[in-house]
């Protein structure tokens, strides 16, 4: 057994992917897969802000391909959303403000789909939870688990459809969010009667360090594998 460390990649199969969305772009990705088994749920990451550094590599979603497959068996699709880059390479397009990339949400959940993966559940982290308030109700997902929620191009309207839409919204909020803190965000979250809304203390928007990691990726095994948190420190 060796301490689960912020480089530790753990035991997975993983393959690159192409994602071909309506409008013709392709989108760079992976899916890792349980070695063993079939998979117990999907996660479909959504990276933060391209035009500030955000991309598949950023480090919870990275960290979540990295180690969960092994950890609670679930599928893990990460992709760079159109006109990002990563060391896996480019996505075409450019990026289009969160509009376009409604097209990049739809590719992802159709190739789940098209794979075979059990319970899809979109998780975002920054600007991918406004990619997945907007264009969430609109596909057969399982909900959504957000990161640092900014609220900056997701409405009130878009909030509002969750209530007919009625899965689960699930809202971690760092409480040192310079974007909204959590009393700000139960506020902002409190129009759909079902929102969850957590508040971390002593976190920040970027989740730095191992701990705030653990604590993320704890409370995601925890909505999508029921009775796998608080994951193993080791392995």
């Amino acid at each position: 057994m060796e301490e689960i460390r912020s480089s530790t990649v753990l035991p997975a199969t993983r393959s690159a992917v192409e994602l071909i969305t309506l409008d013709g772009q392709k989108l760079v990705g992976e899916l890792s897969v349980p070695v063993n088994g079939e998979p117990k749920a999907t996660l479909i990451m959504l990276h933060p802000l391209p035009t500030h550094g955000g991309f598949m590599d950023s480090h919870l979603i990275r960290k979540a391909s990295n180690r969960l497959p092994a950890l609670i068996g679930v599928a893990v699709l990460r992709f760079n959303t159109r006109g990002t880059s990563s060391p896996q390479g480019t996505s075409t397009g450019n990026f289009e403000e969160g509009v376009g990339e409604a097209a990049d949400v739809a590719a992802a959940v159709a190739f789940c789909s098209q794979q075979g993966l059990p319970t899809p559940w979109l998780v975002g982290w920054s600007f991918g939870t406004e990619l997945a308030l907007k264009y969430g109700p609109d596909h057969h997902i399982q909900g959504a688990i957000l990161l640092s929620p900014p609220l900056h191009r997701a409405t009130e309207m878009d909030l509002m459809r969750w209530n007919e839409f009625k899965k689960p919204l699930i809202a971690l909020v760092p409480e040192l969010d310079e974007f909204l803190d959590p009393a700000a965000a139960k506020i902002r979250f409190s129009v759909v009667a079902h929102a969850e809304v957590t508040g971390y203390d002593q976190e920040k928007h970027l989740w730095v360090g191992e701990n705030a990691t653990r604590r993320v990726l704890d409370k995601v095994a925890e909505v999508t594998v029921p009775g796998s948190s608080p994951l193993p420190r080791s392995y």
